[in-house]
């Protein structure tokens, strides 16, 4: 890599990440409970994510005192330098909590709104992913590269569910009415871990509504750089109203769908 700036960027996010996946693997106590609730009852927030955001937000502090944070569990400051790290200290906290594997750290470092490096560590599967704007998505050494397109009848497509019922209620109408038209959909419950797998591969597309910046930002970059195409409504980035990742050829049939189906409608 060229540009100092992004090599020391992405050495911090791996070196953050990597500690707080090590927090969360092997600190796990047995009684671990429920520290707080956000959206709903069953948005759940555990000492786990509080202490994993403290960790990588302490270590980002040492390494680049001037830049700006943003994370999921409240870390906000705006910094000086024109970097802001967009921090989720445990993506699928619902599947941590119950003991289920699909869960990641993920980082992000981004300037003027564009994400210039994205790690994200899945402890469970003994993976780290990793893109640097303009230089490729990995897993460890390995290149990533997206599914070559199936026609969308064959294509293998995850999506997540909102903690709100309503809004939930409404996701679940929109993928009943997409399953015949695909070959299956899945839930792993990370999106995070969802958008990595259509860079590596093991998925032919994505698409959620609800998630916020921390949800998606490492991830949206790494299924990017490893050829995916990712957006939102027609036009539009992804965002709140809906994040979609798939590969060329997969991407404008689904979002086509999913604008017909108002899958951003709450």
């Amino acid at each position: 890599m060229t540009d100092p700036l992004l090599s020391e960027l992405l050495d911090i996010a791996l070196e953050a990440a990597r500690r707080a996946g090590e927090l969360l693997r092997d600190g796990r106590p047995a009684d671990l409970g429920v520290a707080a609730t956000k959206s709903s009852p069953i948005d759940v927030v555990t000492e786990m994510d509080i202490a994993a955001e403290k960790l990588i937000t302490g270590f980002l502090a040492e390494r680049r005192p001037d830049d700006g944070v943003l994370g999921e569990e409240g870390a906000s400051s705006a910094g000086t330098s024109g970097i802001r790290w967009v921090v989720d200290p445990l993506d699928g906290t619902v599947n941590y909590l119950y003991g289920l594997p699909t869960w990641a750290v993920s980082i992000a470092a981004e300037r003027d709104g564009e994400t210039l490096v994205g790690v994200v560590e899945a402890p469970m599967r003994r993976e780290t992913y990793r893109a640097v704007t303009g230089g490729g998505a990995y897993a460890g050494d390995r290149p990533l590269r997206c599914r070559p397109a199936p026609p969308l009848a064959e294509a293998l497509v995850s999506t997540g569910f909102n903690y709100v019922a309503t809004v939930r209620s409404h996701q679940a109408d929109v993928a009943q009415r997409l399953i015949p038209r695909l070959r299956d959909i899945r839930r792993s419950g990370s999106a995070a871990v969802d958008l990595c797998d259509v860079a590596a591969g093991r998925l032919d597309g994505y698409y959620e509504r609800g998630l916020s910046p921390w949800d998606l930002a490492a991830g949206d970059l790494i299924a990017r750089e490893a050829g995916a195409l990712t957006g939102g409504r027609l036009g539009e980035r992804p965002s709140y109203d809906l994040t979609l990742a798939a590969s060329p050829g997969v991407f404008e049939p689904l979002q086509g769908l999913l604008e017909e189906f108002g899958a951003w409608h709450d």
